[in-house]
């Protein structure tokens, strides 16, 4: 275990060098880690949730009480562009959002209440605004926890939606539930004919509350997902898994790491700490090339970046750091912006964690020059 100093904002604050496998220690890495600086980019935002950017200088972000925010990246200059009517219950709310490329169309996904029963959507929005629109995935189900949220669009230009259990655990190995899964659809909300189950927008099954969807240079993706909080009497377990079509990661038939027949085994996970992975992104950049082709998660309770160094194959965790543990708090999302620099937001609004001056914050780290 190392410790390293970084900057934020002209205060030292410190970090942890972690290198594991699952519970199990690895070889450290050679390659040394490069200072860094944490720039405060916009404060006061509520509980954000998602980033996605729409140009070199702007970005979007999701609040869960149902806002959208446009950021000016370079001025930290912000605007609420629109307000979506939503049930922000728990853990729910405004959550994921995603853009087509080729066609600038905007995605996102939220918690909705109809009479007694909480349900999650995808909605196509049609004017930036977010007045109109046609829903293109809806009947999945909602609760106040485990609600998924994340919304990609693949290299396949096919839309991957992740689903939280909604506090029914058997949902997850149901195939007539959405609950549960990491969905895949076209963008007009028809589905594709390649999809693992014929008929079915189920793209992969047996999940918990996976909140992070990543796709590294290969076209391998890989999701993180939260372990157990009391169910069966168990805790922690998190995990980091790669995505095959039709495959059942264990929930709740299996937690953690087990061989077991039928199921996919994570390729990391937390053991007997609990992390919170929530959103994630590959790293493939110029500011810091030792982190290139590096898997980051943004830590909830664990309240830390984590990165994750792979092998080739995947299959593998060759080390792991942690990065700015309990400095900035709760971390909901990591995404890489369009000039290259890692961009963090902070959740420590959501009712889980400390509130520090300033927060909620979209945060920006850049090479200690």
């Amino acid at each position: 275990m190392l410790a390293f100093s970084t900057i934020a904002g002209g205060v030292a604050i410190s970090a942890i060098y972690l290198v594991l496998r699952g519970s199990e220690r690895v070889s450290a890495v050679t390659t040394p880690v490069r200072d860094f600086r944490v720039e405060t980019v916009v404060e006061n935002l509520v509980i954000p949730w998602e980033i996605i950017f729409i140009s070199s200088d702007e970005a979007l972000i999701t609040e869960r009480p149902g806002r959208v925010t446009l950021v000016e990246l370079s001025t930290g200059r912000s605007e609420v562009l629109g307000e979506i009517s939503v049930a922000h219950v728990g853990e729910g709310g405004l959550l994921g959002l995603t853009q087509e490329r080729s066609t600038g169309k905007i995605f996102t996904y939220y918690t909705y209440r109809e009479k007694d029963n909480l349900w999650n959507r995808v909605h196509l929005w049609d004017s930036p605004e977010f007045k109109d629109g046609a829903v293109v995935l809806d009947g999945i189900p909602g609760a106040s926890v485990h609600d998924g949220g994340r919304i990609k669009i693949g290299p396949d230009g096919r839309l991957y939606v992740t689903t939280g259990d909604a506090a029914n655990m058997e949902s997850s190995q149901d195939l007539n539930s959405l609950a549960g899964k990491i969905l895949r659809i076209n963008t007009d909300g028809t589905l594709p004919s390649d999809n693992p189950f014929p008929g079915s927008p189920i793209y992969s099954y047996g999940h918990r509350n996976p909140q992070g969807l990543s796709w590294r240079e290969d076209g391998q993706l890989f999701s993180t997902e939260h372990g157990p909080s009391g169910e069966m009497g168990m805790v922690a377990n998190d995990e980091v898994n790669r995505i095959i079509p039709g495959g059942n990661y264990g929930w709740p038939r299996v937690v953690g790491k087990r061989s077991a027949e039928g199921f996919i085994d994570p390729v990391y996970h937390s053991g007997n700490e609990t992390w919170a992975p929530s959103g994630c992104s590959f790293y493939y950049g110029g500011d810091f090339p030792e982190w290139n082709d590096s898997l980051f998660f943004a830590a909830l309770r664990g309240e830390h970046l984590h990165r994750v160094a792979l092998n080739k194959e995947g299959n593998s965790v060759v080390a792991s750091e942690k990065l700015l543990q309990g400095a900035i708090g709760r971390l909901r999302n990591v995404v890489q912006g369009p000039d290259g620099l890692i961009y963090l937001l902070t959740s420590n609004r959501d009712g889980r964690g400390v509130v520090r001056p300033g927060d909620d914050k979209l945060l920006r780290l850049t090479p200690k020059r």
